[in-house]
């Protein structure tokens, strides 16, 4: 399996050659951001992309959509130090832990390993002051990222995993962007690194065994995968809608005034959209009068949006430029197989 493979090259890039250092605490919590990706000490080898001793690469179960990007992830616990497990939320990860999330496009997305080259780099760093979100702009030859709090925007052209040509107009988020859809009331939270998106390929027990996280249950439920046609309909589109747009449709995030909550826990329909009017109608929601309209999806404003490429209609609204195919189907089934009331 991949993260097997990740996880094994991960160790062969600490046994063989490595920065002098590994790592660097004194980077990692300063006060402002390195000028470029190298000088955190992350990489053994930062052409190769080969993480540096300590630092761990890891996968969720289901991933955020990026226009068809592929993501590679990474943790950095300082020594001596864990992450404390949390039953329905991120973890409580101690100051001086890095996260790091690289995104990479390739020729062809049907065979993303072939030809691949990154594009950004995104870093969550846990600072004495809480969590601060730095992006990083790799350079054409792939040797090295630079800070970019502006953001940017990159054209990239592709064959999409269905096969299609695509031309993708790949937006770098600002800083500020990082802040929406990480925020936690007041402060900046990670999204991913929770139970029920990492808890598959025994990846919580490697964590427990490396001595990163502590509190560990036995017995924990794998995390359910979008992907996993073994599950209900339901179960897989609700883990969509939780890591893709839960971050902001929650009581402390950006879109909290909408009254829609897509946390993967939330049990209330009503919060969930069934049945209920957005709080402020207008162009988002077309000419549809309700998000969620069970056994129709075509009068949903929530499929309506997903659907969309147009600014201000589009959902979510920032880190995808196309639709997710594969995303919006799951949805639509869900809502499909709903009960008329």
């Amino acid at each position: 399996m991949r993260l097997a493979a990740l996880l094994l090259a991960a160790f062969l890039a600490g046994c063989g050659a490595r920065s002098a250092s590994g790592p660097d605490l004194d980077v990692i919590l300063a006060e402002a951001p390195a000028e470029t990706l190298s000088a955190y000490g992350l990489f053994a080898d930062i052409a190769a992309a080969n993480p540096a001793s300590g630092v761990v690469p890891y996968e969720l179960a289901t991933p955020l959509f990026s226009d068809h990007a592929e993501k590679h992830r990474l943790v950095f616990v300082p020594g001596g130090k864990s992450a404390a497990y949390l039953k329905d939320d991120v973890f409580a990860f101690p100051v001086g832990t890095v996260l790091v999330k690289t995104f990479a496009f390739a020729p062809d997305m049907r065979t993303p390993e072939a030809g691949a080259y990154r594009v950004e780099t995104r870093l969550l760093i846990h600072k004495e002051t809480g969590w601060a979100a730095y992006p990083y702009l790799w350079n054409e030859a792939g040797t090295e990222a630079t800070y970019s709090p502006v953001g940017g925007r990159r054209t990239i052209e592709t064959i999409s995993p269905a096969g299609d040509p695509l031309t993708i107009r790949y937006a770098i988020p600002n800083q500020n962007q990082c802040k929406t859809c990480h925020q936690a009331g007041s402060a900046l939270s990670p999204i991913g690194p929770k139970a029920r998106n990492l808890n598959h390929e025994g990846q919580l027990e490697d964590w427990a065994a490396r001595g990163i996280l502590t509190g560990l249950p036995a017995g924990l439920a794998p995390a359910p995968a979008m992907y996993d046609v073994s599950l209900p309909v339901e179960v897989r589109a609700r883990a969509w809608l939780d890591i893709n747009c839960a971050h902001c449709h929650k009581p402390d995030g950006s879109a909290s005034n909408s009254g829609l909550w897509l946390s993967a826990t939330e049990t209330d329909p009503v919060k969930l959209g069934i049945g209920k009017h957005p709080v402020a109608a207008g162009r988002g929601a077309g000419a549809l009068m309700q998000v969620v309209v069970p056994g129709k999806p075509d009068d949903s404003i929530l499929a309506f949006r997903m659907a969309s490429v147009e600014p201000g209609v589009a959902m979510p609204e920032l880190g995808r430029t196309v639709p997710d195919p594969d995303g919006l189907a799951l949805v639509r089934s869900w809502i499909a197989e709903m009960d008329a009331p």
